[in-house]
């Protein structure tokens, strides 16, 4: 960060921890900073920073808080099968928030998002924890998701291999040559996730790798490399290496050794 970034920072951080602060947007805190020019772009960029960074949260309007004035948490989300979710919060010692399922809004399964805390929510739900509700998600931990194509009367979908995503994924099809793709009912795929704005429909995505049929041997190895972006194949320098090992076995590698080659 440049030296003007980092005075902006400085600057950014002190207006809001001032007693007297009332949470302004953008153009106030340029306003009220005496920020012109270049320095406005700067302050738009170091605002961004420390949102994503959750040093501060973004509020209603566009307006900007420190997340404890305004009882804000940010932190990593787990979801149960079920549909409810705990947040895990960034700061060491903080307890976990119970988050329940109509308070999840379009976040999913690891997600980095920011909850609010809330005081009116019916405690006896979980007995000694806090609960919150997600307010918006700073970062998605998934951009694809693997899965089994299935067919409903006016659609296609894919169905999580992971339980803990617990909405299907709608895939487009042409109604007349069904998928682009040439994947087949009960196949294993690669879903690419598109923008999920509104938790009132499902999440919709683009079919982009086939695996090929679920029960078909290889394909659970293969959907478990998918899942986790693991190398499918060896380096190349790793496959020169091997073919460099010689096939005989000298005395000196089988003195000490048990050997069950005729066995």
């Amino acid at each position: 960060m440049a030296a003007n970034g980092r005075k902006i920072r400085q600057q950014v951080l002190a207006l809001l921890a001032r007693k007297d602060y009332r949470p302004l947007n953008t153009i106030d805190i340029a306003r009220e900073l005496g920020l012109t020019g270049t320095q406005r772009n700067a302050l738009r960029k170091t605002l961004r920073e420390l949102e994503r960074a959750g040093e501060i949260a973004r509020i209603r309007r566009n307006r900007y808080v420190l997340p404890a004035e305004a009882e804000l948490v940010t932190g990593k989300l787990s979801i149960h099968p079920a549909g409810y979710g705990f947040l895990i919060p960034e700061t060491p010692g903080q307890p976990d928030i119970f988050i329940a399922a109509e308070n999840i809004g379009t976040a999913m399964h690891s997600d980095r998002v920011v909850a609010r805390i809330s005081r009116d929510a019916p405690y006896d739900r979980i007995k000694g924890r806090r609960e919150g509700r997600v307010i918006r998600i700073l970062e998605r931990a998934h951009d694809t998701i693997v899965g089994t194509l299935q067919r409903s009367r006016n659609f296609y979908y894919v169905v999580p291999d992971d339980p803990r995503f617990v909405h299907d994924i709608y895939v487009r099809g042409d109604t007349d040559k069904g998928l682009s793709t040439r994947a087949s009912l009960g196949d294993k795929v690669v879903v690419r996730l598109e923008p999920w704005e509104s938790r009132h429909v499902n999440p919709e995505g683009e079919i982009i790798e086939v695996l090929g049929p679920a029960t078909a041997p290889g394909i659970d190895m293969l959907s478990i490399i998918r899942k986790f972006h693991l190398p499918a194949e060896f380096p190349k320098d790793v496959l020169n290496q091997a073919e460099r090992i010689s096939e005989e076995i000298g005395s000196r590698q089988i003195e000490g050794r048990e050997d069950l080659r005729e066995e």
